[in-house]
């Protein structure tokens, strides 16, 4: 059986043999769902929290709003 990963910058659900696995030199695996998060996340250094279609945005939004 083969696991399903999350992707590392937005957080949906990767199918298995899609997406695209980053391995840095320091050794830690990324793995993202598309190229659109691979250049947001390596190239232009975004973080997911501050970037809106993420899901880490709208949970640290749901977070806000209870607060």
């Amino acid at each position: 059986m083969v696991l399903a990963k999350n992707c590392s910058f937005c957080g949906k659900a990767i199918e298995p043999g899609t997406g695209i696995m980053y391995v840095r030199k320091d050794g830690a695996i990324l793995y993202f769902c598309s190229n659109k998060c691979r250049k947001n996340m390596i190239e232009l250094n975004r973080v997911p929290r501050y970037v809106k279609w993420t899901n880490e945005y709208h949970e640290l939004k749901k977070m806000r709003a209870k607060s």
